[in-house]
């Protein structure tokens, strides 16, 4: 099996674990090469495959056509305004809320999702795409079949060789919780980048295992974790998941550019590659 298995976040429905570690086999060695490890990875990197829980079916497996009016549950609601305060944070240019409206109705979700595709962070990004995005977050957390179906594709490719899991994104969640229902891995390092684990209230409490006296419960039997964010990630929400899960938590900020969120760019930095390093 695997030494290094990596975990990918929402928006890849339409590609598979092929693909996937097609774009991130090169990254990390790039990654590995940065931290001063010449490093071949071949047979030794597997991706852990998820997305296709949420490909539409149906005869036309294109995303669905959503606007702004099937943005109707709270939750989703509450995460759309905290990346919209998140990203006009980062770009004073940009207009945020304003004062915090008690009632959401589908034109303050529209009002959201323009200023969102007029910010430097979800520029080109499409709004049903976007929303197709949210609501992934969403099913995971919600759905109890989808959660246990995602946690069961990591631990399909973890093996006893496996001591170093990369998450990104959603993936950061779903690895989170599969490292803590199998604390019998081999798994010494964990590596989370873009990470929205830290999210009150929408993600944080909901984890499984919930939170105790404020504190996440530490994943399985890692012996690092390792938490990797960009600034201008408005995903990574809370960019120093220390302040969630404890001091053992390491934290590095990095820059990725105007694709902040790219998973492929965090692969590539020095930090991934010192990180994935410490645990071969």
């Amino acid at each position: 099996m695997a030494k290094i298995v990596g975990v990918h976040g929402v928006g890849k429905q339409f590609k598979g674990e092929s693909s996937v570690r097609a774009e991130w086999l090169p990254a990390i060695e790039d990654g590995l090469a940065r931290a001063s490890r010449q490093v071949s990875l071949g047979n030794d990197f597997a991706c852990a495959f998820y997305g296709y829980l949420f490909r539409p079916s149906g005869k036309a497996a294109i995303d669905p056509p959503l606007d702004a009016a099937d943005v109707k549950a709270d939750w989703e609601r509450e995460l759309l305004e905290l990346w919209w305060r998140e990203a006009a944070r980062i770009d004073p240019a940009l207009p945020g809320p304003g004062a915090r409206t008690k009632f959401w109705t589908p034109s303050i979700v529209q009002r959201a999702l323009n200023a969102l595709s007029e910010s430097r962070f979800f520029a080109g990004v499409a709004e049903r795409a976007l929303i197709y995005d949210l609501k992934q977050v969403h099913r995971y957390l919600s759905e109890p079949d989808v959660r246990r179906q995602a946690c069961a594709s990591i631990a399909s490719v973890v093996g006893t060789d496996t001591t170093v899991v990369v998450a990104h994104s959603l993936g950061s969640v779903v690895a989170y919780e599969a490292l803590c229902a199998h604390p019998e891995w081999s798994v010494k390092v964990f590596v989370t980048i873009g990470a929205p684990l830290g999210v009150s209230n929408l993600i944080f409490e909901r984890l499984e295992p919930p939170p105790a006296a404020g504190v996440g419960a530490w994943p399985g039997n890692i012996e690092r974790w390792i938490n990797i964010a960009d600034e201008g990630d408005v995903v990574a929400l809370v960019k120093q998941l220390s302040t969630r899960f404890g001091p053992r938590v390491t934290d590095h900020l990095v820059s990725n550019g105007a694709n902040a969120h790219d998973a492929t760019r965090y692969l590539t930095s020095r930090e991934l590659g010192d990180a994935v390093a410490s645990g071969l």
